[in-house]
């Protein structure tokens, strides 16, 4: 029984870019997870230990930015979700999207969007 859970819009306000400007203030960079996995034993259950704790992913998430501070989103989302694989090993396959709000100002927002899967 393979499902996804996930996050939508998740802020995380962070240190992200490549300008000097950039380097020493915070700011929200938007993030959207999905979590494939088997749902089988978490529906059998119905206890947190045997699902996603997509809180603790939340946390997790947002640690790895802030302690990181990254200069490309691009970055940022190939170590989020190689993070992911290796925290949640249920987990068989992570999308990713981050969006940057504040990157170009005639833009809603850049983006950068990946799926990784376990090998």
């Amino acid at each position: 029984m393979i499902g996804t859970t996930g996050l939508q819009a998740l802020r995380v306000d962070c240190i992200v870019g490549i300008y000097e400007h950039e380097r020493h203030v915070r700011q929200s960079v938007m993030v959207d997870v999905e979590i494939d996995y088997d749902f089988a034993a978490a529906a059998a259950s119905d206890a947190i230990a045997d699902a996603v704790d997509y809180d603790g992913v939340a946390r997790a998430i947002t640690e790895l930015a802030e302690q990181r501070g990254f200069q490309l989103i691009e970055t940022m989302a190939e170590e989020t979700a190689a993070m992911l694989l290796a925290r949640v090993p249920v987990a068989t396959r992570v999308t990713l999207e981050i969006r940057k709000p504040a990157a170009v100002p005639a833009a809603a927002c850049s983006f950068v969007r990946v799926e990784r899967t376990r090998a």
